[in-house]
């Protein structure tokens, strides 16, 4: 969708306090009732994150009852403690000390990531309907729930009605899996219009696309690619996973329905393969 300049900051923006929709590695949400603003989070915010997840990736096998793998999967009040006492320790020796070889690795591989990504959607998705829509207005302070209680922000993002992952969870739970493959196969469509321009996601997981209406747009831009060598290194992997459903995150969605998984995997297996993204791929050159 178009990105357009208004005088004025959507009215609800201003009006009462936002509260926290959700969080990513290098970005904060706070939502208003059709509109979300972002906090890009700071250097140490970040790398804290990263040393906090390699810690619970570590610790994970010993911790109960799957406690590591849910806060790893569903950043909450505890996982938001758990960084900013981390953030606190981090702070009484220099970055330096912290940026081990792999916590550096990750970082570099993080910024580098976001930062292309978000330079590909701006020039090759913006103005599609792959896109929320986006306004941009002069700054303006709003408040927000939690910490750091305001923000200045000069642009808002069409607020979506959900992830694409909590739609399918929310089809299956009522049993309307007929829905559930309707929504996978505009899912597999939109993957194949973003090949037709030359890009692809490197992390293609349900959570980083949303819902409005009947479309699917991209939520997060940091895995986008147009380097084939990095399609290629992808799509190596791609044909060792036995269960793409699983790697999507659907296993719950459709554990119940073994036929219906097998047939989503036989065909994402189909699409997401070297031949299929190559033939999309070559409509770009």
């Amino acid at each position: 969708m178009e990105s357009a300049f208004q005088h004025e900051a959507p009215e609800e923006l201003v009006r009462g306090r936002l509260k926290r929709l959700g969080e990513g590695i290098g970005k904060v949400v706070y939502a208003s009732e059709h509109w979300v603003v972002k906090r890009e989070r700071s250097p140490w915010e970040v790398v804290a994150l990263i040393v906090l997840w390699r810690g619970v990736r570590r610790a994970e096998r010993y911790l109960p009852g799957g406690i590591g793998a849910r806060l790893l999967a569903r950043p909450s009040k505890q996982i938001r403690l758990l960084r900013v006492m981390t953030q606190g320790a981090m702070r009484v020796l220099p970055m330096g000390v912290w940026m081990t070889t792999h916590v550096r690795e990750a970082w570099e591989v993080y910024r580098k990531r976001a930062w292309r990504g978000e330079r590909l959607a701006a020039e090759k998705l913006a103005g599609t309907d792959a896109m929320p829509r986006t306004v941009r207005f002069p700054p303006v302070r709003v408040k927000v729930m939690g910490w750091p209680g305001e923000l200045t922000v000069e642009e808002a993002t069409e607020r979506v009605e959900g992830t694409l992952h909590q739609r399918l969870a929310a089809l299956a739970r009522e049993g309307r899996y007929g829905e559930v493959e309707e929504w996978l196969e505009r899912f597999l469509e939109l993957r194949q219009r973003g090949w037709r321009r030359g890009l692809f996601s490197l992390d293609a997981h349900l959570k980083n696309f949303g819902v409005s209406g009947d479309r699917i747009v991209l939520l997060d831009a940091g895995g986008l690619t147009d380097r084939w060598e990095e399609v290629e290194r992808r799509l190596e992997l791609e044909e060792v996973i036995a269960q793409p459903h699983i790697q999507l995150g659907l296993g719950d969605v459709l554990g119940g329905q073994p036929e219906m998984a097998r047939r989503f995997d036989r065909r994402w297996k189909e699409i997401v393969s070297r031949e299929g993204v190559e033939r999309h791929w070559r409509a770009a050159s």
